[in-house]
This record gives structure tokens, C-alpha cells and sequence, in this order.
């Protein structure tokens, strides 16, 4: 199963006024796991970014001058994404900003299986609060680098979040089910080199059937074999 966590910074909160994503980040999940496969761009926009995005984020105005457009980038978050489910926190804001820049150049909206970790984390934790700073703090996840929000870096932070949400850890547990069979295989062997095989002798039988006969009233007597 694979899941894209995603995340945009933007030069606003509203792209009904004109604000555009200025960075989009994503992380690829399987089966629950990170699999070290990221995606991250910034782009030009068209709006100088206001002073509040600025002390969010930490970029300025002649840094996304030197950047590609989003129509540049757009296919390279079309072929990162596909048609896999999409972890977003706060889901309509992201994208709400994204199919607007889509639709600006002429493309069709994400169609994509959405999960909003918002939701996700107020069902699960039954908290009002759920902003990814606190959701952080609850499951004891590193904030140091998060002197400025970013893409990327708030993507990764999320798919913790939400490997947590989700179950926590064990999901590091399951089986690879991309593993070839010669990779099963060695690791079967591998197992059965660890594992000491016991042999009984006719004095361990006897000494048993011995030791099970001092035994007054046993349980097993009550079963038919």
C-alpha cells in the first residue's frame, strides 16, 4: 500500500485573493513506513509573499525569484503522487491551493483518496487541539529542526505523526511482502542455523514417564485422545 504525505507553504492563506504555493513537499509511505522517497520544490509565484508567511517560513522574495514556476514543477508532483491516497493535515487548505494552481494552467483537480490527519488525530486522541506542533510534542517527536515551517520538513514530521495515529511502531514490524523468494529463503535458513535442535535419549523419555506418574489426579486424565 503506498500513501504520499504532502504539505505546501504559500505566500498566504487565501488563494481566492491571489496567494500561491511557493514549496511542496512529499514523502512517500508503504505499508505504513517511510521509504526514504521524497519530494520537494519551491517555486516562483506571481504574489510577493506577505510579511506573516515570511516569518513562517523563512523565505524571501528574491529566493522564489530564482525558482522555477509551479507549471514547471507540476508534473514532477503529478508523477510523485499518482493516484495514491494523500495524507494532508488540514486537507482543504493544501488542497484548495493546489487545484487552484492546477486549474490555472489548465488541469483537471486531484481525484485522490484523501486522509486529513486534523480529523484523524481529534478522533483518535479525542483533542480539540490538533495543530502538528502539539500532535509533536504528544508522541514525543523532535521539533528542533522546525525553527521555520517547510515543506518537506513538515511532510516527514507529519508521517511520524501519522505512523503514530495509526498504531505507532508495530508498523515497522510487518513483512515486506516485496521481499524475492531467494530473500525468504535466506532468511528462513538463517533462522533454522539459530535454532539448536534438542534430541532425547531413552533416559529422558523413561526419566518423563516416570516423573508424570507421581502425579496424583492429572488434568489430562479427564480427556478422551
Amino acid at each position: 500500500m503506498r500513501e504520499i504525505v504532502l504539505d505546501t507553504e504559500t505566500t498566504g492563506l487565501n488563494f481566492k485573493s491571489g496567494d500561491r504555493i511557493i514549496e511542496v513537499g512529499c514523502v512517500e509511505l508503504r505499508n505504513h513506513v517511510t521509504t526514504g522517497n521524497t519530494l520537494q520544490f519551491y517555486c516562483k509565484p506571481d504574489k510577493s509573499i506577505s510579511e506573516g508567511a515570511k516569518n513562517i517560513v523563512g523565505l524571501s522574495d528574491e529566493f522564489l525569484a530564482k525558482q522555477k514556476t509551479f507549471k514547471e514543477n507540476h508534473k514532477l508532483l503529478l508523477d510523485f503522487i499518482k493516484n495514491d491516497t494523500l495524507i494532508i493535515h488540514n486537507s482543504d487548505f493544501d488542497l484548495g491551493f493546489i487545484n487552484n494552481e492546477l486549474s490555472l494552467i489548465g488541469i483537471s483537480a486531484l481525484t485522490n483518496p484523501v486522509i486529513d490527519t486534523v480529523s484523524l488525530a481529534r478522533e483518535v486522541l479525542n483533542t480539540r487541539i490538533a495543530n502538528l506542533d502539539y500532535l509533536c510534542r504528544r508522541f514525543d517527536i523532535d521539533l528542533s529542526d522546525r525553527s521555520f515551517h517547510g515543506a518537506l520538513l513538515d511532510s516527514q514530521l507529519l508521517a511520524s505523526v501519522y505512523l503514530e495515529l495509526k498504531g505507532g511502531k508495530q508498523f515497522s514490524m510487518e513483512l515486506d511482502t516485496t521481499k524475492s523468494e531467494d530473500e525468504k529463503s535466506l532468511i528462513n535458513n538463517t533462522n533454522k542455523e539459530k535454532t539448536k535442535e534438542i534430541i532425547l535419549t531413552e533416559e529422558n523419555i523413561s526419566n518423563h514417564r516416570k516423573m508424570l506418574k507421581k502425579i496424583k489426579n492429572p488434568i489430562w486424565n479427564k480427556f478422551n485422545y
